[in-house]
């Protein structure tokens, strides 16, 4: 898996699970959604992002 699709995968995940915890458990979940949407924006105009550095340390390479 190279790193661009790691990093998508784990903001879907982030964003269903947290509408699904939302909607089961807490409404106050939603506010996990609105933490990954604003780190993808923020990743978005600085080109850096938390995950990515987790990624390459975990050995995932750039496509």
């Amino acid at each position: 898996m190279k790193l661009n699709e790691a990093l998508r995968l784990l903001a879907g995940v982030m964003v269903l699970l947290s509408a699904g915890l939302a909607v089961y458990v807490d409404k106050n979940f939603l506010w996990l959604t609105a933490f990954v949407g604003a780190n993808l924006l923020q990743s978005a105009f600085t080109k850096w992002c938390p995950a990515i550095w987790v990624f390459k340390k975990l050995g995932l390479k750039e496509c």
